[in-house]
C-alpha cells in the first residue's frame, strides 16, 4: 500500500510503499475512503505524544469501506461503510465496562498508539466494539471530518459543557474544533461568541450562526470583551486550540460557576498553564477535559446529522492527494487554511 511515513521526529515524512496490513483476530482492515489532516496530527509529528513508536503512519480521522475482517468479528462484514473514533477501547477495562472507552485504561488510537490513516489501508481493533456504521448518504470526506473534532466538539458541548437553550457559550479558536463546537452548540439552541486572530475564520463562525465575534487581536482585554458581549460571561467557555493564552482567557471569559471545557491539546510549551485558581474558586467554576467520544455515542449525533439540524459538510475545506498531505501537516502550526483538510485521492 500507499503510505505516508516518518522515521524521525520533526522531519519531512515520506511517500512510501508498505506492506498491506492484514486483521487482527478481533479486527478489521480499513480500505481509506478518506482522512482528515488534524492538528493532533502535528502534535504527534514534532514529537509530543509519548505512545508514538517510530518509524509511524500518522492519521486519525478516517472513514473507509471493510477490506478484511478477523475471524472473532462478530458485527461486521466485508463492503460495509464505517468510520471510528480516534480512540478505541479494549472492551476489558472497568472505563470500557462503565461506557467510558474514550478513557480505557489500554486505549487504542490509530495514528497513535498504532500506523495509522495516512495510507491505502488501516488496521482498526476490536471492531465489535469501536467502529461506527456510515449512512450511504454521508461522503467519506464528511464522515472523516467527523473522526476527531466534530466529535470531540459534540461530546464537549453536550455531554462535557451541558449546554442549553439561551445560554452562552464562548469559542477561543475557530479551526476545525472551535468551528465544530460553534455549529453544535447553535444546534442547541445556544448563544455563541467566537473569538480568533483571523477575519476569515471569524467570518466563517458567523456564517455557522455565532451571534457575536471577538478578533484578539484587536482588543486588548479578550476575556473581558466575551464578558461585554455576555452581560457577565459566558455559561460555558470552550479551548478550542490548546494554548496557555486561550485556556486562560477561556477560564477569565465565564460568568459565576460556569463551566471551562479543554478540547484542544496542551503540548510542550503550553502543557503547563498557569490557571486563574483563585477565579475557579471564588466563582465556583468547572474545569472538564474532553476526550474524543465512545462509539456508542454517534447515534446521537448522527440522528442531527440525517436531519439537517448539523451540517458537518460545511466544515470541509480543501481536499487534497495522499502526498500533499506531507506538507499539509507540517504547516499545521501556522494555521492557514479554513475548515477542516481532507485527503481524498490516493
Amino acid at each position: 500500500m500507499k503510505a505516508i511515513l516518518y522515521e524521525a521526529f520533526s522531519q519531512p515524512p515520506k511517500l512510501v510503499t508498505l506492506p498491506d496490513p492484514a486483521p487482527e483476530p478481533h479486527g478489521v482492515v480499513v480500505r481509506v475512503g478518506a482522512t482528515g489532516v488534524c492538528r493532533s496530527d502535528w502534535h504527534g509529528w514534532v514529537g509530543h505524544d509519548p505512545d508514538i513508536a517510530l518509524p509511524h503512519v500518522p492519521g486519525h480521522e478516517l472513514a473507509g469501506t471493510i477490506e478484511a475482517v478477523g475471524r472473532e468479528v462478530k458485527r461486521w462484514t466485508v463492503g460495509q461503510r464505517v468510520t471510528v473514533p480516534f480512540v478505541g477501547g479494549c472492551g476489558h477495562c472497568s472505563e470500557c465496562h462503565a461506557g467510558h472507552q474514550q478513557v480505557c485504561d489500554h486505549q487504542f488510537q490509530p495514528g497513535f498508539t498504532h500506523w495509522g490513516s495516512f495510507a491505502e489501508f488501516v488496521s482498526i481493533h476490536r471492531a465489535d466494539l469501536n467502529l461506527v456504521a456510515l449512512p450511504e448518504s454521508l461522503d467519506f470526506a464528511t464522515a472523516a471530518s467527523l473522526g476527531c473534532r466534530f466529535v470531540t466538539s459534540f461530546r464537549a458541548v453536550v455531554d462535557q459543557g451541558r449546554v442549553s437553550a439561551g445560554e452562552w457559550v464562548a469559542v477561543h479558536g475557530c479551526g476545525g474544533v472551535g468551528l465544530s463546537a460553534i455549529m453544535i452548540a447553535v444546534a442547541s439552541g445556544a448563544n455563541v461568541v467566537a473569538v480568533d486572530i483571523s477575519d476569515r475564520a471569524l467570518g466563517l463562525a458567523r456564517e455557522l450562526g455565532a451571534a457575536a465575534v471577538v478578533n484578539a487581536r484587536q482588543v486588548e482585554d479578550v476575556a473581558g470583551a466575551v464578558r461585554d458581549v455576555t452581560r457577565g460571561g459566558a455559561h460555558v467557555s470552550i479551548d478550542a486550540l490548546g494554548s496557555v493564552v486561550t485556556c486562560v482567557n477561556s477560564i477569565n471569559s465565564l460568568r459565576k460557576r460556569g463551566r471551562h471545557i479543554q478540547v484542544g491539546l496542551m503540548a510542550g510549551d503550553h502543557s503547563l498553564p498557569p490557571v486563574p485558581m483563585g477565579r475557579v474558586i471564588s466563582h465556583e467554576l468547572e474545569i472538564l477535559g474532553s476526550h474524543g467520544m465512545q462509539a456508542h455515542r454517534y447515534g446521537a449525533m448522527m440522528a442531527m446529522i440525517e436531519t439537517g439540524t448539523l451540517k458537518p459538510e460545511l466544515l470541509v475545506g480543501q481536499r487534497i492527494t495522499l502526498e500533499q498531505s506531507i506538507d499539509a501537516l507540517m504547516g499545521m502550526d501556522r494555521f492557514e487554511g479554513v475548515g477542516v483538510t481532507v485527503v481524498t485521492k490516493f
